[in-house]
């Protein structure tokens, strides 16, 4: 495993937005990452055992004396084995830290270690004064230990621009010399004529020559409903053909396709998205100022005193080394294991640990509109019936029994309906489908039609002023033997829990705004129903962006929440970028935290648990590093002029003591 790459991966993994793009077996990669941290904890941890065996300061306590000839080189020699072996990604991180000018957990550890090292190999070789090389070890041990629980409790981040190129299939049906011959997507050109068979992805963006059909763009623009296509209309590669079946020209491959367009954006988006420090780095910097600042005062106020540098140096490396706690390796991964545990019971996966810390700091939230605050599906919304000799039920049956053979969404939503109301479906005969406008067929001989609005305005037929849908919904109308009878209006539902999921983040003071783009009265109407703060309708992905950049300039820290391709760009550029579970993959790579249900309520679970986190954390941070108030200025020797300088031993008693406090302490972690 190569050496070097530890603490980068270590890196990658905390920010897990800076992907390695070359690497396409990230996953992979982090497990094999994960199993080192593994082994190196083992394998240090049965070192261990004889280096606490042969410890003078241990045989003293369990009043057992080993000596040997050469009992102090044996020690060294298992000693130097943990501290390059165990101690290796921490050496490695200190350069790395240093490097980018960002002194942390790893510059803290390294130099603890270091110190504990290099002093104890003094005294081996002649120097006056007892080793930490246990010390050593049992730090080692825990820091470990520390990473271990922390990598594999944070999700490995795997890699979104793989997932938005496997949108796109993988070969394409291209006109040649008057055959269909299918060939690999890369070798197509601009101008080239291809097939679309019904239900499959479109290969590559072009323009219609010939046929018509309705076209699924959900998953890039967030359009609810199918848009119908025609000769001459353009289509976006990774879209889904309806029923019908398309001859296309070519247009934009590779680089220029809108998809590519769309990864650039994410790539960018991640790359800009600050590398913050978290927590338990920002309290291992100020404490490694602290060590070194205490560490060398001591070092040269001893000296000057006593005039004997060993004593001076002994008193250093005491301070040194009890500065890094033991406590502080476990104190905010062992929070995190048990959060991240938590949060999976409760439908959150968190993918980016400093972005759900940062959660609690959440005072906007965007939507997205489609399959996030609505289901994403066409449902009936009223039914309305102008003819008193027919009833809903009947309507229904009627509108349902011409839809069954249709794969259109409106006809799935009838079909739903007519479930709903445990019926059945009628005898009918001389189906056919009326170009563009609707549906037709026979039913005890009478001529049953549903048609769309324009079919109403081409015949004359009067078309109902007051309809519930205000123009939200898509209304169909049913004419029996040309006379209209009824209409059902169709829409895109809200979520029952949307209403509550909004109403309850209004309480916690922090603004909801929806983005979507789909049409303005429909974004409206929702955004009025929900009582949200405002919306943005008709935007396009990029424009996604955009907004979300803009609300950020007011200085707002801004969470997004979204399902689709279309929202991938906003999601990366967003604070915090919240996945729905139901969306497609792009927009859970691109996201910091998934949620699982796809229920909006689960993002106000998730501020009050990054908020709970977060109180643990600093509790943790405190125990773990509290004991250093007493003990450092004892391990300096404050006290020395009346007889009390800490040993080492009680050095490490009060840090065992603070290591157990800030273990149970993370078990105690819930959410209110």
């Amino acid at each position: 495993m190569n050496e070097k790459n530890h603490h980068d991966e270590h890196q990658n993994h905390e920010h897990s937005h800076e992907h390695n793009h070359d690497d396409h077996d990230h996953s992979g990669h982090h497990e094999m990452m994960i199993e080192d941290f593994k082994r190196r904890f083992f394998i240090s941890l049965i070192v261990t055992i004889p280096i606490l065996i042969l410890s003078p300061m241990i045989q003293e306590w369990i009043n057992l004396s080993i000596e040997f000839t050469g009992d102090s080189y044996i020690l060294f020699a298992l000693a130097t084995f943990i501290y390059f072996y165990g101690g290796w990604p921490f050496l490695t991180g200190l350069k790395d830290e240093l490097k980018e000018k960002k002194p942390g957990m790893m510059t803290l550890i390294a130099m603890a270690i270091s110190v504990a090292y290099l002093y104890s190999t003094a005294t081996v070789l002649g120097l006056e004064g007892s080793d930490f090389f246990w010390e050593l070890a049992t730090l080692i041990d825990i820091m470990l230990l520390g990473h271990w629980i922390e990598m594999r409790s944070v999700m490995s981040a795997s890699n979104a621009l793989d997932k938005l190129a496997e949108l796109m299939p993988n070969t394409a049906h291209l006109f040649k010399d008057g055959d269909v011959v299918d060939v690999d997507i890369s070798k197509l050109k601009s101008n080239d004529k291809i097939l679309i068979k019904p239900g499959e992805k479109v290969p590559a963006d072009g323009i219609i020559v010939k046929g018509n059909s309705y076209i699924n763009e959900s998953m890039l623009t967030g359009e609810s409903k199918p848009v119908e296509k025609v000769k001459g209309d353009k289509l976006i590669g990774g879209s889904v053909n309806g029923d019908g079946s398309l001859e296309v020209e070519v247009k934009n491959i590779g680089e220029d396709s809108y998809l590519s367009k769309v990864i650039d954006m994410v790539k960018r988006a991640q790359e800009s998205k600050s590398k913050t420090q978290h927590l338990a780095d920002k309290a291992a910097f100020w404490l490694t100022i602290v060590a070194l600042t205490v560490g060398f005062t001591t070092l040269i106020v001893w000296y000057i005193i006593s005039g004997d540098f060993t004593f001076a140096i002994a008193r250093m490396a005491t301070v040194m080394v009890i500065t890094c706690p033991h406590a502080l390796g476990l104190a905010t991964p062992l929070v995190v294991a048990t959060s991240t545990a938590q949060s999976a019971k409760n439908g959150l996966l968190i993918r980016n640990r400093t972005q759900f810390e940062n959660s609690r700091k959440i005072d906007t939230l965007v939507f997205d509109k489609t399959g996030t605050l609505t289901k994403g599906e066409f449902g009936v919304n009223f039914i309305e019936v102008f003819d008193d000799k027919y009833d809903k039920e009947k309507v229904i049956q009627l509108a349902a029994t011409l839809e069954n053979n249709s794969e259109h969404p409106i006809a799935t939503g009838i079909m739903d309906k007519l479930k709903e109301m445990k019926l059945d479906i009628l005898e009918m005969d001389n189906f056919q489908a009326i170009k563009g406008k609707g549906v037709e067929g026979t039913i005890d001989n009478k001529d049953i039609m549903v048609v769309s609005p324009g079919y109403l305005n081409e015949n004359n037929i009067e078309v109902p002023k007051e309809l519930p849908s205000k123009g939200v919904s898509t209304d169909v109308f049913l004419l029996v033997d040309n006379k209209l009878v009824a209409a059902i209006g169709l829409s895109d539902k809200i979520r029952e829990e949307s209403y509550n999921a909004i109403k309850r983040l209004k309480d916690e003071g922090i603004k909801t705004w929806m983005l979507t783009g789909d049409n303005e009265k429909t974004a409206k109407q929702v955004s009025e129903e929900l009582g949200l703060d405002g919306y943005f309708a008709e935007v396009l992905p990029d424009e996604k962006q955009e907004k979300i950049k803009e609300l950020q300039s007011e200085g707002r820290f801004v969470a997004m929440t979204g399902d689709g391709v279309n929202d991938a760009p906003a999601l990366a550029q967003a604070d915090v970028g919240i996945a729905v579970g139901s969306g497609t993959d792009v927009a859970a790579e691109t996201a910091d935290i998934i949620l699982v249900n796809s229920n909006p309520e689960d993002v106000v679970s998730l501020i009050d648990f990054g908020k709970a986190t977060y109180r643990k954390m600093i509790q943790n941070l405190i125990w773990a590093t509290g004991y250093n108030v007493f003990a450092i200025p004892l391990a300096a020797g404050v006290l020395y002029g009346i007889g009390i300088v800490v040993s080492p031993a009680v050095g490490a008693v009060l840090m065992s003591l603070s290591t157990i406090i800030v273990s149970i302490n993370a078990k105690l972690l819930k959410v209110e």
